[in-house]
């Protein structure tokens, strides 16, 4: 593995330049490079895998896989895009094949999303405004994908639904519903979110 496995993610300040020498000298084999890429990307990659899997654990560990097929990968990149994008893509597909696999946590049956709502709003009334971020974990999967990617991180829906394997019109369709669960479950009213 070409670096240690951080729990905390310290963001490592950029001057103008370093991440395309790094890059370059990451691309030649040089792990401390690499390692310096991964602590410049490692705190929003994080939060990118955290938002679209909602649970932590599953977050770390898609954290590590992304920089790890990155790292693997990294020969190939031709710099079309930027190494965020290009990292970005990486590790959307990274918290998707995850989900796919048999026994990963992480997506709620109907019921367990039901009940999850109730508690939710029970919370809500007693407790006051509820956390954006748990709001956003605990939506339906599909729900939450495109939410993340069209609504927080401003992919468009033929973007977001390319790298989700959806129409443009169910990628709109399932922002709306998030939209809706969100209200719902924050107490306001629809055009608030």
């Amino acid at each position: 593995m070409p670096f240690a496995r951080l729990k905390a993610f310290p963001e490592v300040k950029q001057l103008p330049g370093e991440e395309s020498r790094a890059l370059a000298l990451a691309s030649r084999g040089d792990r401390r490079a690499f390692e310096k890429l991964y602590r410049m990307h490692a705190g929003w990659v994080y939060g990118l895998c955290l938002r679209l899997s909602g649970q932590r654990e599953q977050a770390e560990d898609c954290t590590q896989e992304s920089f790890v097929a990155a790292w693997r990968a990294l020969p190939g990149f031709e710099q079309r895009s930027q190494f965020s994008t290009w990292l970005h893509r990486i590790a959307v597909n990274t918290v998707l094949a995850r989900r796919r696999q048999p026994g990963i946590a992480g997506v709620l049956s109907a019921e367990e999303h039901f009940a999850e709502v109730q508690d939710i709003a029970g919370a809500a009334d007693a407790a006051g405004p509820i956390d954006l971020e748990r709001a956003i974990a605990r939506l339906p999967a599909g729900a939450r994908d495109v939410l993340v990617l069209v609504g927080i991180y401003g992919y468009s829906h033929d973007e977001a639904g390319a790298m989700l394997g959806i129409a443009s019109g169910t990628c709109k369709a399932q922002l709306h519903r998030a939209r809706a669960l969100l209200s719902g479950q924050l107490g306001l009213p629809r055009e608030g979110i």
